[in-house]
């Protein structure tokens, strides 16, 4: 579980392909790695990876088929977003994120707004019931407010410390971004399903 506070931006320093399923080395950047052990969880991009060894510089982590096939950004050289896992003395400071990607979302637009920038994400048709105006989204795993929704995109507000201090300030038109919906809301379908179903 993460709090979608992103801690360091890495780079994915090396991608060895393992059938359709790939092995990646991730150089951790400023990311404190004092604590973490193999076995240990890191978002990274917003997916939670386990990390499979330690090297100098970060660690090593094993991406399956069905990841790669439903997420973005893993290309070596690419800087992607860390946070480490959320532990149960930790402040909440951005919501609830498992590191499950719902699926990968389309930059329409990235426009500066004063000091802020406003970035507009096409999001897939069957994630839209779950976007809410004022509600919460991961993308890349940064922990983000909705400000507006149409029917296939919403805009959501970057500040000056989330664009100094994540990738999302690279973001342009045309970019993938990995997408996750609020887990409060896959949980309340999931009752309401359950409902139907008596």
């Amino acid at each position: 579980m993460f709090t979608g506070i992103i801690e360091a931006i890495g780079r994915v320093a090396a991608v060895k392909p393992a059938g359709q399923s790939a092995a990646l080395t991730i150089d951790a950047g400023g990311l404190n790695m004092s604590d973490v052990a193999v076995g240990d969880s890191i978002g990274c991009n917003g997916v939670c990876l386990t990390v499979t060894s330690l090297v100098p510089k970060g660690f090593t982590v094993d991406v399956s088929q069905e990841t790669l096939r439903v997420t973005a950004g893993f290309a070596a050289g690419n800087a992607i977003n860390l946070e480490k896992s959320l532990r149960l003395s930790d402040r909440l400071g951005g919501h609830l994120v498992s590191g499950h990607v719902d699926g990968a979302g389309t930059v329409t637009a990235a426009k500066p707004v004063d000091a802020n920038r406003e970035l507009i994400v096409r999001y897939p048709a069957d994630l839209g019931r779950y976007v809410a105006r004022k509600g919460s989204i991961a993308v890349n795993g940064v922990s983000l407010t909705v400000n507006v929704v149409t029917t296939d995109t919403f805009s959501v507000n970057l500040i000056p410390h989330t664009l100094a201090v994540t990738n999302l300030k690279d973001l342009k038109q045309g970019d993938r971004v990995n997408l996750e919906i609020d887990l409060v809301a896959r949980y309340v379908e999931r009752m309401f399903d359950r409902d139907d179903q008596r």
